[in-house]
């Protein structure tokens, strides 16, 4: 048996009827950029987080970069981002002229850990941006202490981890400020690139939606230094199907977790954790090795795919080395270590026992 990574197709064949009757519906309408269906999915997915406003967008990327602009961070300044994440996550602060300063993860959970925000705050901080990675939520109690302490600003990057919960509210929850992405292999996947910001902050919300839109509100009259990113109607509209599943399929994402941590339990293997206070939503399943690329060709040659996320530490690549940060021990071991299993709601019981067998014949 083989057992893709990402299968893509499967969400589709499951909706098959409602995503088409939606597609159907846009094109008929005639309205394909900022129209009803955008409107409603924004209203939906706001509900959904517990937050007042939803802003669509081109990407999770945008998301970011916006709700930094929004703020008015920039050149000169600098944002705390993870040290280990994907490399997105610093260019949406790269994109604004602010520098990223990073901060290693705590090993349990690999979301930033707070006990090493406050050695990287200087006068030139304004915001901390934490990730909460692979969907596990990051430690939001700890990190907002500290912000509230220096003054800073708080920005979540939820790109891999809607409907994960911290302490009981569903990420996105007032008074959190979050990016989400819904790039087609997400939890909540589009049929291409979109993104939203989410927030109870109306006043933040309408700068996004200024900025999102070339600084206009009315055609021809631009107010700012704007720009082109918006989640069209097509989108939005499969977007709306999806959701109405994303609980159910988050929970199928976590009985298959369920399965991994009780069938490779005792393996020289380190599986992931949930801290006390999370619900996670098992975007991805990542264990460390320390034979990692031994035991990825060993899954492979088993019909099993795998993926690394990440194997090049964000400080270590080319596009940042020029800033001459590091070292960062611990992601850089990760780089080397961590390897994804697959993982998602359209996985067969068979498919998820082929993987243990496989993963426990190459341990």
């Amino acid at each position: 048996m083989t057992v893709p990574f990402l299968d893509l197709r499967a969400p589709y064949l499951e909706l098959r009827e409602e995503i088409d009757e939606a597609v159907g519906r846009v094109l008929r309408s005639g309205w394909y950029l900022l129209g009803p269906e955008v409107e409603a999915f924004e209203a939906e997915f706001a509900a959904y987080c517990g937050a007042a406003q939803c802003v669509t967008v081109g990407s999770g990327g945008d998301a970011l970069a916006l709700i930094l602009r929004a703020l008015g961070i920039g050149a000169g300044d600098e944002v705390i981002v993870p040290a280990h994440t994907f490399i997105a996550t610093w260019l949406a602060v790269s994109d604004t002229g602010a520098t990223p300063v990073p901060v290693e993860p705590d090993p349990a959970t690999f979301t930033m850990d707070p006990a090493r925000i406050e050695a990287a705050i200087t006068p030139r901080t304004q915001a901390i941006l934490p990730v909460h990675l692979y969907g596990h939520p990051a430690d939001l109690d700890a990190v907002r202490a500290i912000a509230d302490r220096h003054g800073l600003a708080v920005v979540e990057d939820a790109a891999q981890s809607p409907g994960a919960v911290h302490n009981g509210r569903r990420i996105g929850a007032a008074p959190s400020t979050v990016a989400f992405s819904f790039y087609p292999g997400k939890n909540l996947g589009a049929l291409g690139d979109s993104g939203a910001v989410v927030t109870s902050d109306r006043q933040l919300a309408d700068k996004v939606r200024l900025l999102r839109n070339y600084g206009s509100r009315v055609k021809y009259q631009h107010e700012v230094l704007g720009t082109n990113s918006r989640t069209d109607e097509l989108q939005a509209a499969v977007l709306r199907v999806k959701l109405s599943r994303l609980d159910e399929w988050n929970a199928r994402r976590a009985r298959v977790a369920d399965r991994y941590l009780a069938g490779l339990k005792g393996l020289d293997l380190e599986l992931p954790g949930v801290a006390e206070w999370a619900e996670h939503a098992w975007h991805l399943f990542v264990v460390r090795a320390t034979d990692r690329d031994v035991l990825a060709a060993r899954l492979g040659e088993a019909g099993v795919g795998t993926l690394v996320h990440y194997p090049v530490a964000v400080h270590a690549s080319p596009a940042y080395q020029p800033l001459g940060l590091g070292p960062f021990p611990l992601s850089e071991r990760l780089a080397d270590e961590v390897l994804s299993l697959p993982i998602g709601p359209h996985l067969t019981d068979d498919q998820v026992g082929a993987v243990i067998s496989a993963v426990r014949d190459a341990v």
